[in-house]
């Protein structure tokens, strides 16, 4: 068998946003993804579902997987013939031990390559309004590892940082050593007035700053339970941070919410809500597949021209339609004397899209309401066709079903569940559902949880309704659309 081949990817601070461009194609085509505790969870969810996972996070104190076992896995998983992607924080080569990796595969002759990635040396401190360099404050930036290899007695030499002048320092996992950071400094003389700041979880809608000096940095990272992960920044630049701070002014600049979307739908929500500064993780625990065999479908094709109204209650509906017509044969022009109704504006562009304008679409994006526009609007002889989901709750065909309309329903698409990896839900989170298949998949992928601590934001009443069953703290968007369903995740927030 021929040898796999290793990269070495770094993921940068955590936000998927700052993840290389080709770090993210390389995830996408792994076969083994060996990563780090520090990864964010927006990356791992990049990871393909067939990929084989090995979790090899350390925590402080407490190493999962030793290096040397790492190594070997890597080694093993590429002589299998895999396409091994080794996903590390920040940047591999920059106290990620990247090196200690290549050396067995070097030894066994191992195909690799490097990504680098964005460090967390840089980053975190951005995000915090930090400009590690400034023409006025320091000419030079120095990165220092905090944390040294086990039985490694080699201290830190702070009287030649100090004696570096007007500089930046940053200390990389040195959390649990920032009292003895501190003292140093200021043993081998640095102003004690030098400005200097502690940053935990960078990046993230958790992250938090404390802005000090050197001598009082240490009490108030104390006082207010600053927690890893997090870096140390000592310099002068460190007085910029309340000027230049941006990333939790963003409307939900420190908001984290669940999007709970089908995977193979793009999540214009999803994109909106980062856009806003949400750290958004996607969740998606079902997917929708046409109905094979559909006689009832093919039925209503072939008798199309009978047809005044065709309803469409999702974009879904749509393609699957319009699809499903190319594969019978059956010209377009066919459906000349058919009007077309819409539930909201996605559906009415998927329609559009097809080259036909929309008769009509209700002011309120619902069912329900585009139910009792056709309810008017539809004489005693029109056929009505209705595409709806497979063995899932349509109120547009239960209501037209107790009107006159003569109505038939087709079911078009089934709505399917996979398996998904758990997300450590918190308190603070935000998930937001647009349907309630959304919310069932949600139940069923969060097993152990308990429902009543979820704040739930939903479009429809509908959606609220399943939430409301299953104990959900339940916000309804005033209207059923993904701006409106964004207004209410921002009011939540505040």
């Amino acid at each position: 068998m021929m040898a796999g081949k290793v990269w070495l990817v770094g993921a940068g601070p955590s936000d998927p946003g700052l993840l290389t461009v080709k770090g993210k194609a390389i995830i996408e085509q792994a076969e083994v993804v060996v990563y780090d505790q520090l990864v964010g969870e927006g990356i791992l969810q990049m990871i393909p579902k067939s990929a084989k996972r090995i979790n090899v996070g350390k925590y402080s104190g407490n190493h999962t997987v030793v290096q040397e076992m790492i190594n070997e896995i890597l080694l093993e998983e590429a002589l299998e013939g895999k396409k091994v992607v080794r996903l590390k924080g920040g940047d591999p080569f920059l106290f990620g031990r990247g090196g200690e990796e290549l050396e067995l595969l070097c030894e066994h002759g191992v195909p690799y390559e490097i990504v680098p990635g964005i460090t967390s040396a840089i980053s975190v401190p951005a995000y915090a309004g930090i400009p590690v360099t400034h023409r006025d404050y320091t000419s030079s930036l120095h990165i220092i590892t905090g944390h040294r290899k086990k039985g490694c007695q080699e201290s830190i030499d702070y009287k030649s940082l100090v004696a570096l002048g007007e500089t930046t320092l940053v200390f990389l996992m040195g959390v649990a050593a920032l009292s003895d950071i501190c003292r140093g400094l200021i043993d081998a003389g640095i102003d004690e007035a030098t400005p200097a700041a502690i940053l935990e979880r960078g990046t993230t809608a958790k992250q938090r700053k404390i802005i000090a000096t050197v001598a009082t940095l240490p009490e108030e990272a104390t006082k207010q339970n600053i927690g890893t992960p997090g870096i140390i920044v000592v310099g002068k630049v460190c007085s910029l941070s309340e000027i230049f701070a941006w990333a939790e002014k963003r409307p939900l600049g420190r908001a984290r919410v669940v999007v709970t979307r089908p995977k193979d739908k793009v999540s214009s929500l999803a994109t909106k809500l980062y856009d806003l500064g949400a750290e958004v993780v996607m969740l998606s625990g079902t997917y929708t597949k046409p109905i094979e065999n559909n006689t009832q479908l093919i039925e209503a094709l072939i008798t199309i021209k009978d047809y005044k109204w065709i309803l469409f209650a999702s974009e879904v509906a749509v393609d699957i339609f319009f699809d499903s017509l190319w594969k019978q044969q059956i010209d377009i022009r066919s459906l000349w004397n058919c009007r077309f109704a819409a539930v909201g504006p996605t559906t009415r562009k998927a329609i559009e899209k097809r080259g036909i304008r929309v008769d009509y679409m209700p002011e309120k994006y619902y069912g329900m309401e585009l139910a009792k526009g056709i309810e008017v609007m539809a004489q005693p002889q029109d056929k009505v066709l209705v595409l709806i989901p497979k063995e899932a709750d349509s109120e547009l065909a239960n209501y037209l079903s107790t009107t006159k309309v003569h109505m038939k329903a087709v079911p078009v698409y089934e709505i399917a569940s996979e398996n998904n990896e758990q997300v450590n839900i918190e308190e603070t989170d935000i998930i937001t559902f647009t349907s309630a298949s959304t919310v069932r998949s949600f139940v069923k992928t969060m097993k152990n949880m308990d429902f009543h601590k979820v704040q739930a934001v939903c479009i429809g009443e509908l959606t609220a309704k399943e939430a409301t069953f299953h104990g959900m703290k339940v916000t309804v968007a005033k209207e059923a659309t993904i701006d409106s369903l964004i207004e209410s995740v921002i009011e939540s927030v505040k």
